[in-house]
């Protein structure tokens, strides 16, 4: 990655976190983050982060979208 690039990845002022635990929530997931983005049309995502996490019962995905104002 070159200099520029990651200064940029790195250059944000927010984050939003997407997190859902059940199953239909984690197949809904997808069209939530694309209705949030599409009304923060103010914002540039800069980077983002996919997680997963698994307990006995329970499977959490979670995605972060790291997010610079357009405004700035």
């Amino acid at each position: 990655m070159s200099d520029l690039e990651e200064n940029e990845r790195n250059n944000f002022d927010g984050l939003r976190i997407f997190s859902a635990t059940m199953a239909k929530e984690r197949a809904e997931l997808g069209d939530v983050i694309t209705r949030w983005i599409v009304d923060h049309s103010d914002v540039d995502i800069v980077d983002r982060m996919i997680r997963q996490s698994s307990g006995g019962d329970y499977h959490c995905l979670t995605i972060l979208l790291f997010y610079r104002s357009k405004r700035s």
